[in-house]
């Protein structure tokens, strides 16, 4: 079928489709990580930012394209996780935003909406850096735009951006020499070309229900049963529920725009603690622990509609730890969040000062929506974030760009060394936040971090040939050691790093390190650097046998 014209509810089955032949093709995106290291996650990202938007669909009432678009903005804006994730939700919010306020759109108006796309992924990065998932969506929007006639139909537009998709990304080893060296192609190009072609099998006439049907679906992370001991007939309801909801303001009950948070967390305080709520557009997120549920569910209703609720008894053990006491926060000038993999790790940040931690790192990176809601549990007029992770900074950013109760600063912190070394300096009693950040990126340029796991494929980078299951230590970019001993790579590693002369290291250790094992490279590294410090914490971390941190 030929068709001229796009809307709504075929845009939001292409893309469903978008998402299940993504959803099977998730380990393969994953496994293109370019540091053969077991930490891949831009499938997984890419795959749980096209899912807010897919959730955000099975809420909408109506299948009009302004619906449809409206609904894809919100949902992909709050759950992109990753680089690859947020420059994905930013390119589908410049194509919606051109959809906005149709009832259909045409081809060429579809091209132009690709092209805005396009605009508003390359605005969101700072440094936009081609041969990555950016190149690939130029250049295949480039091309299937310029081919667009009086003939082309949806279907014909489609095909020539996959058809170039696939060219851009196969050249994309040619603009990186990491991915070449590597042997691998950009991953985050590689899973936007699933999409697009999920995208197109819909509009060949593929069934959908047949590619979800065909696409595995994974357990949601941290799910588990419910512990019904813990709750019997002769219980006491002592901490109340965890009530949480969405809320679609509607315009026929309320004022959207006028709709005031403020006022509405006034509310909730007179039902409960442990308050949050903000506002997205014209959705409302809130949570807040009462005895009195139906309370909030007839308060909001006043207002729109309920797109999600979730009311769960405190008292019965669940995936999170709801029964600490609520702690009344007073009001101050700085607030402290850093992201964290690992409880030790956490610890420690909570030690320096930081006052809410964001659970994530390698393989588990944290939404936009996870920081809107801790930055909502922070009473302060300026949150300093600490993303600790390069494929962390861009969703931190953008949570910052839609919180609106407090100035967000986000540095541009990449490991738990950075973090570390601005944490042990750090001076809240300074009134100029400018001089404070500028300490801070002082502080993380006298640290550098070191990395050690095991290899899960054969490659070569820097010199240095990698052999599967072998352990490898690196810094930043830089491949230091691949040897069979964990202690031979590390101590390589320690000598790229310069560790002579330096004064201390700092051993971050992992979950699967034993005392041994740390026992003999603490005595390794005393040999080898007699005058150094050598200080050891459990990090408790998943992915790094040992994360080091030489100052």
């Amino acid at each position: 079928m030929a068709r001229k014209f796009l809307n709504g509810e075929l845009f939001a089955k292409m893309f469903r489709g978008g998402v299940a032949y993504l959803r099977a093709h998730v380990k393969a995106v994953n496994d293109m990580n370019v540091f053969p290291v077991p930490d891949g996650d831009t499938g997984d990202n890419m795959m749980m930012t096209m899912e807010g938007g897919s959730k955000a669909l099975s809420r909408i009432q109506g299948d009009s394209m302004d619906d449809v678009a409206k609904s894809l903005m919100d949902g992909m804006l709050l759950g992109a996780r990753g680089n690859s994730g947020v420059i994905l939700s930013q390119f589908f919010a410049g194509v919606s935003k051109e959809f906005v306020g149709h009832e259909e759109v045409s081809v060429e108006e579809v091209g132009h909406a690709l092209k805005t796309g396009v605009a508003q992924a390359y605005s969101s990065v700072s440094s936009p850096k081609e041969g990555t998932i950016l190149t690939v969506v130029r250049e295949s929007v480039d091309y299937a735009v310029e081919r667009i006639n009086e003939d082309s139909t949806v279907e014909s537009l489609f095909k020539d951006l996959v058809t170039e998709m696939d060219a851009s990304l196969k050249r994309t080893p040619e603009i990186l020499a990491v991915l070449k060296e590597a042997g691998v192609v950009d991953s985050g190009g590689a899973g936007l070309k699933y999409i697009a072609e999920g995208f197109l099998k819909i509009l060949n006439g593929e069934d959908l229900e047949e590619m979800e049907a065909a696409a595995p679906v994974e357990a949601i992370p941290g799910s588990v049963d419910i512990d019904f001991s813990k709750f019997g007939p002769d219980s006491v309801m002592d901490y109340g529920y965890c009530t949480e909801m969405l809320v679609q303001l509607m315009n026929y009950k309320t004022d959207v725009e006028a709709f005031n948070v403020d006022e509405l967390k006034e509310f909730l305080a007179t039902l409960g603690d442990s308050i949050v709520a903000y506002k997205t557009g014209t959705i409302v997120k809130l949570h807040v622990h009462t005895m009195t549920p139906y309370k909030v569910l007839a308060h909001m209703h006043e207002f729109g509609e309920f797109l999600t609720i979730k009311i769960e008894n405190m008292s019965v053990q669940h995936n999170e730890i709801v029964e600490k006491p609520p702690v009344e926060k007073p009001h101050k000038k700085y607030g402290l969040v850093a992201v964290a993999n690992g409880e030790g790790i956490s610890d420690l940040y909570t030690k320096l000062g930081v006052d809410e931690i964001v659970s994530g790192g390698q393989t588990m990176n944290p939404s936009a929506q996870n920081f809107l809601e801790v930055f909502e549990e922070i009473n302060a007029d300026h949150i300093i974030v600490f993303p600790n992770n390069s494929n962390i900074i861009l969703a931190a950013r953008q949570a910052a760009k839609i919180y609106e109760n407090a100035q967000i600063h986000v540095i541009e912190s990449k490991s738990v060394g950075d973090c570390y070394a601005a944490l042990s300096t750090l001076n809240l009693e300074n009134d100029d936040v400018d001089s404070i950040i500028e300490e801070i990126n002082d502080a993380m340029g006298e640290v550098e971090t070191g990395f050690v796991t095991y290899a899960v494929r054969n490659t070569e980078m820097n010199g240095v040939k990698v052999r599967e299951g072998d352990y490898i230590s690196f810094c930043g970019k830089q491949m230091l050691a691949s040897e069979p001993d964990i202690l031979d790579a590390t101590l390589k590693m320690l000598e790229g790093m310069d560790a002579e002369n330096r004064d201390i290291v700092n051993i971050f250790y992992g979950k699967h390190v034993t005392e041994e094992m740390l026992e003999a490279l603490v005595e390794r590294i005393e040999e080898a650097y007699p005058d150094i410090e050598v200080q050891t914490l459990d990090g408790g971390q998943d992915v790094y046998r040992f994360i080091v941190v030489v100052e």
